[in-house]
């Protein structure tokens, strides 16, 4: 049975410099969840319309898309969103521009110099590569998740936490010295392998709806926090690797994350809703349940509905651009170019060159007519390796943007980092 197990934080020497509150002991309550395999699930009616109607959303949504000559620049602009989307919930804030730019400087093995901005772009690694490793009935194993943890990671400073599970209690809200006013903590290490086990075990069966399978998954992800930062982005990546296992999704990622950062405090409450005490089949345990289930099969049916406006406003933009530009061969460079913008608006004739397997000249030649078709602007001064943008792009992404608000509340541990947000101390012993 779900439950709650007590245990004992010791307080710090007046020496420690600490103030009163942060130098305290307690006792605090630690929640331990049910295992997913073979927890039973009831599912009241309106909520198993929702679930029906998201997963028919988003299968409508991969297959119209699949149809469009532009589906690889959509699925990356998707894939954009919902990690930068996923990153601002952590707290980390990058314009489309910043980010873009980054992106641009890593290609050409340039260090980007942006702290933040490499940070997303790593989320963006992570999710990818999350995504690629799945495909139907692909496994679920601890070391994947692992896997994308460690590249989530990898370009931080926390690189050496990177796919290492937890040996320390951490703990959400509150001191970040003690566990004592925290919000939640999640279980104690020793009980985390073994969760995790369960989790990706739940995750290779096939008994759900896909839909309910990725929201039970998320949230008891959630619920151990198994690292000791980075849990809600990996947790996130986590519902799309099911999609795609499941084959809801094949070449589109809805961007969820987008919905949730909007529905923040629903987010939150839902996820708590799910942390009950006592038997699956307590009255508790179902309305949990079911108000969790509610929050994210809504999130999903409002992710298919961002993405369709969202695909309108880009072909409509393409539309225009073939006005300006005039008649073109489907198969010139000019052509390709405009197909593949939306995805990377940000370009230089290197990359130009690279991404459409053309020569050098061609590529620059079809800038410089996009260039006289207002469709890209020169973003920088320096002629080497000059940095061509298309403006219209990224207003369309940052309106996007702007439907976004960020919940509080990150994990912590004992002795964090101080920086732009919270970071998890890996020195640390547990008491």
């Amino acid at each position: 049975m779900a439950r709650f197990v007590k245990a004992s934080w010791p307080g710090a020497s007046r020496l420690s410099g600490l103030s009163n509150r942060d130098r305290k002991g307690c006792d605090y309550q630690a929640y331990i969840p049910d295992p997913l395999v073979g927890r039973p699930v009831s599912l009241s009616g309106p909520e198993a319309a929702d679930v029906a109607d998201a997963e028919r959303a988003i299968i409508d949504l991969d297959r119209s898309s699949a149809a469009l000559a532009n589906t690889e620049a959509l699925a990356r602009l998707l894939l954009r969103a919902e990690s930068v989307n996923s990153s601002k919930i952590e707290g980390l804030e990058v314009s489309p521009r910043r980010l873009l730019r980054a992106d641009v400087a890593r290609a050409h093995g340039e260090d980007p110099r942006d702290v933040t901005a490499t940070e997303v772009l790593g989320n963006i690694d992570a999710m990818n590569y999350a995504i690629d490793s799945m495909s139907y009935g692909s496994a679920f194993s601890v070391d994947l998740l692992l896997e994308v943890h460690r590249r989530l990671l990898e370009p931080t400073p926390l690189a050496k936490i990177g796919g290492v599970i937890r040996t320390q209690q951490n703990w959400i809200g509150g001191s970040s010295y003690n566990p004592c006013s925290a919000s939640y903590v999640p279980p104690p290490p020793e009980l985390v392998y073994d969760l995790l086990v369960d989790l990706c075990n739940f995750c290779g069966s096939e008994t759900l709806p896909t839909v309910v399978q990725a929201a039970l998954a998320h949230a008891q992800f959630e619920a151990v926090h198994p690292f000791a930062d980075g849990n809600g982005r990996v947790g996130r990546a986590l519902i799309h690797m099911i999609f795609r296992r499941r084959r809801l999704t094949t070449s589109i990622t809805p961007p969820i994350s987008l919905i949730l950062a909007t529905i923040a405090k629903d987010y939150i409450q839902g996820l708590k809703a799910m942390c009950y005490v006592g038997k699956p089949t307590s009255a508790q345990a179902v309305e949990g349940f079911n108000r969790w289930i509610a929050t994210f099969a809504s999130a999903c049916s409002r992710a298919v509905s961002d993405s369709l406006a969202f695909e309108r406003r880009i072909d409509d933009l393409q539309a225009q651009w073939r006005t300006r530009v005039g008649r073109v061969r489907a198969d010139s460079v000019v052509f390709r170019l405009i197909e593949a913008l939306p995805g990377t608006p940000l370009v230089t004739a290197a990359g130009v060159k690279a991404m459409l397997d053309t020569s050098l000249p061609s590529a620059i030649l079809a800038i410089d007519r996009l260039v006289r078709a207002d469709v890209l602007r020169p973003s920088t001064a320096r002629q080497r390796r000059q940095v061509y943008e298309a403006r219209e792009v990224l207003h369309l992404f940052t309106n996007l943007e702007r439907q976004l608000a960020s919940p509080t509340g990150d994990t912590q541990t004992y002795r964090v980092l101080r920086t732009k947000r919270m970071v998890a101390s890996t020195n640390v012993t547990m008491p």
